[in-house]
């Protein structure tokens, strides 16, 4: 750890960082990934603004009331001031190393900040495998290449988990007799990706993808070059393109029940969608909120049999068939109304509601790969039967990948293929390279 970061407790705050002129405060907790991943950038970061403006780290465990009065309510979280002032944007969970920098900048004048961008030293590294995605298909694939030897790098613009992590409960992965939560059971497979020798690239800004060269620039610092790459990047929430979805996203209009459901206790939440997302994650929301409105465009439910004989059974949950949703409007603070068309009819309604959860498909994340890659009919990546895409030494696997089924198991399928199949290929390319070099 640098010299020039200090641990303080509350007793010191006032002292080391209200009377301290610029300063950067991180809050971290213990058995905490997210802090884990901040901590080496939140380290190499000192070095270079240490002269300049004072890092502090408090253990919010033992400081919980001083959190608390700070509107500290996750580990980690950065907190930026000047001469006693808070400025910059108070951040939380997955913290980038860019957004660090844009707040640290803004505690300092601008000349002294690009002269010591201009310190900056940018890194090379090589490996065998550089793994795109750090949900269940990455790491699984992470597990395989690693207890393989081969030096292994996952590369994620979020922390380990993918969709997963913020799934409420997992109950048909195999070897779990009773559900599991979706974020411990891929904080599972990060430790053992990561005790098999994976090193991560976590919450990072991918600057650049050269699959051609099987290279990618990370944070516009670390040039990463590997011998084969392996795209796991998943795929997103679709959205609807409704008038007032954008504008309202995260103020009334959420794609996560598992994030934002108990902000809704006792209120009324109007789901759209009718595939098994929808049914789960509506079945999910009724533990918090009194009543859930289902708007479907369809006369039927898309979901398993068993989710909608739960969702069918469940006095909180109300269902609009044959509608779909024309705009979402605001009054207040928040979203509160949702304009619907009767598909059958023609004619509008409005919904009243406190809130809007949208659950309509997944679009796969290819953002600066869609023109190197073959893609099928729907924007999927196509593959062979041993995740191979039509670009040498690059595989696709899991949610992005064509296939017919996406499930946390299809997933780790897919990592396991394409692991081996890599393997197999770099023992045969060592074997060939030493044939010719006798």
């Amino acid at each position: 750890m640098s010299d020039i970061i200090k641990y303080i407790n509350a007793d010191a705050y006032d002292a080391e960082v209200l009377k301290s002129g610029k300063v950067v405060v991180d809050f971290y907790s213990t058995e905490c990934p997210p802090c884990e991943a901040l901590a080496s950038k939140f380290e190499s970061l000192s070095t270079l603004y240490g002269s300049d403006i004072k890092f502090i780290k408090i253990f919010r465990q033992e400081n919980r009331e001083l959190a608390a009065e700070l509107g500290v309510t996750s580990s980690p979280t950065l907190l930026f001031y000047k001469d006693g002032e808070k400025v910059g944007e108070q951040l939380s969970g997955g913290i980038k190393r860019a957004d660090i920098v844009t707040n640290l900048e803004l505690l300092i004048d601008e000349n002294r900040a690009k002269e010591i961008s201009s310190h900056i030293e940018k890194s090379y590294t090589e490996c065998d495998v550089l793994i795109l995605g750090a949900g269940p298909a990455g790491l699984s694939t992470a597990i395989y290449t690693a207890q393989a030897k081969l030096k292994t790098i996952v590369v994620d613009r979020e922390l380990p988990g993918g969709q997963v992590k913020i799934t409420h409960m997992v109950s048909n992965y195999p070897g779990f007799s009773e559900p599991v939560s979706g974020y411990m059971l891929m904080h599972y497979m990060a430790e053992q990706a990561k005790n098999a020798g994976s090193d991560f690239r976590s919450a990072v800004d991918v600057t650049s993808i050269d699959l051609e060269n099987k290279s990618i620039i990370i944070d516009n610092l670390e040039t990463i070059k590997a011998k084969k790459i392996v795209i796991a990047t998943g795929s997103s929430p679709r959205a609807l393109n409704v008038k007032g979805e954008k504008e309202y996203k995260g103020r009334g209009i959420s794609y996560c029940a598992t994030c934002d459901a108990k902000f809704y206790e006792g209120k009324h939440v109007v789901v759209i969608g009718g595939g098994n997302s929808a049914i789960e994650e509506s079945l999910f929301i009724t533990k918090f909120a009194s009543k859930v409105t289902i708007v479907h465009q369809f006369d039927k439910l898309q979901a398993n049999a068993q989710a909608q004989e739960k969702a069918f059974a469940n006095p909180k949950i109300n269902f609009m068939f044959e509608h779909e949703p024309r705009e979402f409007i605001k009054n207040g603070n928040s979203v509160d109304e949702v304009l619907v068309e009767d598909l059958k009819t023609g004619d509008f309604k409005k919904i009243k509601c406190d809130g809007v959860f949208i659950f309509a498909g997944m679009t796969p994340n290819l953002d600066g790969l869609k023109d190197s890659l073959q893609l099928d009919e729907w924007g999927y990546v196509e593959t062979d039967k041993n995740q191979h895409t039509n670009m040498k030494d690059v595989f696709a696997i899991g949610d992005v990948a064509s296939k017919a089924f996406r499930q946390i198991t299809t997933a780790v399928s897919d990592g396991t293929i394409a692991s081996i199949s890599i393997s197999r290929e770099l023992e045969r390319e060592e074997t060939v390279k030493s044939i010719i070099n006798k």
